[in-house]
């Protein structure tokens, strides 16, 4: 069996499960946010008075907080009367962070952990081998009641990667151009195992972005095995109750991609969908409005530190705004005492609070039509940061803190 497979045949306490099974699994963690809570709360109410166990499941307020419209405080208000009443102890709702920064953060995630979670992007927590996807909120509410739910077994593509990454190329181009290789539908319902040297080589910050965007692939979880880097992150978090799954030699896989990175250039996802990924050279001087650095994907503190690199001593473009999103207080305050935020302030850049901020078009800097923005988030679908008529591009931080200071989208090496 694979990784994903040996997972979910001991969460499903059987010996050996197959592609296309279904199972019913015990689940490790569930996660809600500020979002999806009330959705969840709203169906287990129908159904259930307490929760299986009240310190399994951790609650975040990331994607509106602080409250922005009269809703989304009421949104946040039912969530905290669910937190109280449940007596939940995992609760982040002082603008903590992005709940898929806070869950490995603050110690949550294990390696062969089943995790779920009221996000798609829940698929982020497989950087550390375990098996993490996302649930509806009605899904959520029966795993809330439960501590179990039902999988079909997925199949699974395994994703070699080998190669030195070249200057201002990061694990973001990887993953942009393994969509655009596989499509964007091209893993649906399945596992993308990512392998190689390559992988070995990135930081646990740097798999996290790649795991992230597994479900931009249209895939049911994104996975990695437990290596010395994986490790050394749990140590400093003080995790060692955990086991390690591995693939098996004989492991059976559906597809297995060869991708050599060596010569592979920055590259950008054009509007409107993920896999319309090109060079950035070959759309070099596309005007832009809005940059954005963060998110659950890439505003980690490497990202910062990248995106500083490029912006120190130059200035954000006269027609063009640039905000930098933290995914969490702890690399803010990071951020704050390396000089980062200084940079970025003396950039003309807009530092706001940690949080999803206008990735998903609900929050700051929501686009109006026909504005471009360039970004580090995961989706650029229609309408996804404001108006239809808006258009978003995916790229590295790098790439976006150069398109930032030159009001187009622009090559780092060119800066």
């Amino acid at each position: 069996m694979n990784i994903t497979e040996k997972i979910l045949a001991k969460a499903s306490h059987k010996k050996e499960v197959s592609p296309d099974d279904m199972i019913q699994a015990d689940i490790d963690i569930a996660m809600s946010h500020d979002g999806t809570s009330p959705p969840t709360i709203k169906s287990f109410e129908k159904f259930a008075d307490k929760v299986w166990d009240p310190e399994k499941i951790v609650i975040v307020f990331d994607h509106n907080y602080p409250a922005n419209t009269i809703g989304s405080a009421e949104f946040q208000k039912v969530t905290t009367n669910f937190i109280k009443k449940q007596s939940i102890t995992n609760k982040y709702t002082h603008g903590e962070g992005i709940c898929h920064q806070i869950l490995p953060e603050k110690g949550h995630i294990k390696p062969s952990n089943v995790i779920v979670g009221a996000d798609s992007h829940t698929c982020t927590y497989g950087a550390f081998g375990a098996f993490s996807t996302g649930l509806g909120a009605t899904d959520l509410a029966m795993v809330y009641a439960t501590g179990q739910t039902w999988f079909k077994v997925p199949s699974a593509l395994k994703i070699n990667i080998e190669g030195t990454l070249n200057e201002n190329v990061y694990s973001k181009d990887i993953i942009l151009n393994i969509i655009k290789t596989i499509g964007s539908y091209g893993a649906t319902y399945k596992t993308l195992e990512f392998t190689g040297q390559t992988i070995t080589d990135l930081s646990m910050d740097a798999r996290m972005t790649m795991t992230n965007m597994a479900i931009e692939a249209g895939a049911k979880n994104g996975i990695m095995e437990v290596d010395k880097k994986t490790e050394e992150y749990l140590q400093k978090r003080n995790i060692t109750n955990y086991q390690i799954t591995r693939s098996d030699k004989d492991a059976q896989y559906e597809k297995i991609y060869d991708i050599d990175v060596t010569e592979m250039p920055p590259q950008v996802a054009c509007p409107h969908n993920v896999d319309n990924v090109k060079s950035v050279d070959n759309i070099e001087g596309t005007n832009i409005d809005q940059a954005v650095i963060g998110s659950c994907t890439n505003g980690r503190y490497e990202d910062l530190k990248q995106a500083a690199e490029i912006l120190k001593d130059h200035k954000v473009h006269d027609d063009t705004k640039l905000l930098i999103f933290p995914a969490s207080q702890k690399i803010y305050q990071k951020a704050i005492n390396t000089g980062l935020i200084n940079i970025f302030i003396e950039s003309n850049a807009t530092v706001c609070n940690p949080g999803c901020g206008p990735c998903l078009g609900a929050h700051m800097g929501v686009l109006t039509k026909n504005q471009t923005a360039i970004s580090t988030t995961n989706r650029n679908f229609l309408g996804r940061m404001g108006d239809p008529k808006s258009e978003v591009y995916l790229a590295n931080p790098k790439v976006v803190a150069a398109s930032a200071i030159t009001g187009v989208i622009t090559n780092p090496e060119n800066i």
